[in-house]
Formats: C-alpha cells, sequence, structure tokens
C-alpha cells in the first residue's frame, strides 16, 4: 500500500511518502502553497504519479488538545483533497512535529560544526520547506510505527 504524508504548513506544504512495506518514510519535495484549488490538483497528480492508496494529514492542534483555526483549514483541505482523489484521510496529531524537525536540523548542523551558518541554514530551510518535508515525514513515520502495534 502506498501512503503519502502531508504536512499543511502556513507557506508551503511539506510531502512524504512511505516504502512498499510500510517501515519506513521518505521525503518528498516540498511546494509552495499557492490556492488550495491548485494545492490539491498538485496533490492529487502526485498521488497518480505514485500509485497512493492512502492520505495522512497532520493535524494541527493546540497543546491542550483543542483545535484551533489551522486545524479548521487543514480540515478544509483534507475534504477538498479527498473529494478530488477519493482517497481516505486520516489526520494524525502533529503537535510539536515541526518542533522536532527544527531540532533534527538543529542537530545536523551543528554535527557538521556548521556553527556560524547555522541560524540562516535554519531560516533558509525553512523559507525552501525542508522543515515542512521533514515534519510532514515525522509525522507519517508516527502514523507507521503506529501500524506496527495494531
Amino acid at each position: 500500500m502506498n501512503i503519502l504524508g502531508i504536512d499543511y504548513g502556513d507557506n508551503s506544504i511539506g510531502l512524504a511518502i512511505a516504502d512498499n512495506i510500510l517501515q519506513v518514510a521518505t521525503p518528498l519535495k516540498a511546494f509552495k502553497e499557492k490556492t488550495m484549488r491548485l494545492d490539491v490538483d498538485y496533490i492529487a497528480k502526485v498521488c497518480e504519479n505514485e500509485a497512493i492508496e492512502k492520505i495522512v494529514i497532520g493535524l494541527p492542534k493546540n497543546m491542550d488538545g483543542s483545535e484551533g483555526e489551522r486545524a479548521s483549514k487543514t480540515r478544509s483541505f483534507g475534504n477538498a483533497l479527498q473529494k478530488v482523489t477519493g482517497l481516505e484521510i486520516i489526520y494524525k496529531d502533529e503537535r510539536l512535529s515541526t518542533a522536532q524537525a527544527k531540532q533534527g536540523f538543529s542537530a545536523f548542523y551543528d554535527n557538521f560544526n556548521i556553527r556560524t551558518a547555522n541560524t540562516t541554514a535554519k531560516k533558509s530551510a525553512k523559507k525552501s520547506g525542508e522543515l515542512d518535508t521533514a515534519s510532514a515525514q515525522i509525522i507519517l513515520q508516527s502514523y507507521l510505527d503506529g501500524l506496527r502495534f495494531l
């Protein structure tokens, strides 16, 4: 089964795909948000090209577990995506996934002693959508890890 993970970010949308045995999430390239219609059409094309059968979308919840405006926007996006693709949409709590992705980038740059460029590199990663892609990978990997306990 091919599963697509999505982090529906503020400025870009990160994508990740599961391997054939549902063990590892691999990042795909992020893209800049345009309009919901264009974004849905783009992802529908990715789903077609990758033979996706299920979509996992990170749901941004507040720390108390409640859903705010961003979660509502994400659900609207998911509903539109489901209508166009006909695929099952699963919402996965994404609290702290972006923080985890940022921590991963910091560790990477620190390991290679790129301290002077660290702040610039983090800003560049955010601007290029790499953080959203890393977040999509974390969201999808969390979902895949949960499948092992079913």
